[in-house]
């Protein structure tokens, strides 16, 4: 039986969030209630 993953209160930061896998954890985390800080350096 798998049990439903729920962040509610919690805050999660994460780093490198413009994309790949910072992107997709960042998705992630917000679909299961996190309140989620992101960051990226971007650039050119």
């Amino acid at each position: 039986m798998t049990e439903a993953i729920r962040l509610d209160e919690k805050v999660v930061i994460v780093t490198g969030a413009g994309g790949g896998l910072g992107q997709a954890h960042a998705l992630l985390f917000a679909r299961h209630g996190a309140k989620v800080l992101v960051n990226d350096l971007g650039g050119s």
